[in-house]
Formats: structure tokens, C-alpha cells, sequence
């Protein structure tokens, strides 16, 4: 189960780190974006993390609230399910 767990954040972390980058070029080049509720689907999704340091890291959408307070917050209320679930199923506490 674990194993299924860290394939799927590596493979989300991916698209959300490709998501962001690809934004970034394209908002140079004037090309397609990507809408700002897939960016904040793939952080929620469990890409927060990763996600958010490619955007301080490339300086990308560092200057909407959206992003910059949204994510953290999805990443500390990801934290606590975490937590809460491992609580209940009996793996901590």
C-alpha cells in the first residue's frame, strides 16, 4: 500500500513541477497557459510542496495570493488528514 502511495505523489509531484515550468515558458513566449485551477488541482492532489518551491525557485506566479498563501495552506491542512487518518487507522497516538 505504501509502495502504491509514494508512485503516486512522485508521479503528481512530476506533473505538477512540468505543469508549473511549462507555465512559466509559456507566459514568456506567449503561448497556451494553464488555468490556475489545474495548477491548484495538482497541489491539492499532493504536489503543494514541490509545486510551490518551483514557483518561488522560477519566480512564478510569486506575486498571487493565490499561490503563494493557497498552497501552503492545502500543504498544513494535507499535513493534518495525514495525521487524523493515521490516528484512526491506528499508526500513531
Amino acid at each position: 500500500m505504501l509502495y502504491f502511495l509514494i508512485i503516486y505523489l512522485v508521479v503528481v509531484n512530476i506533473i505538477a513541477i512540468a505543469l508549473t515550468i511549462y507555465d512559466k515558458r509559456a507566459s514568456v513566449l506567449g503561448l497556451w497557459r494553464v488555468r490556475e485551477s489545474t495548477l491548484m488541482l495538482f497541489s491539492f492532489l499532493g504536489g503543494s510542496v514541490l509545486m510551490y518551491l518551483i514557483m518561488r525557485i522560477i519566480h512564478h506566479k510569486t506575486r498571487h495570493p493565490l499561490f503563494m498563501v493557497g498552497i501552503p495552506i492545502i500543504f498544513v491542512l494535507q499535513i493534518i488528514f495525514t495525521l487524523v487518518v493515521l490516528y484512526a487507522v491506528g499508526y500513531i497516538g
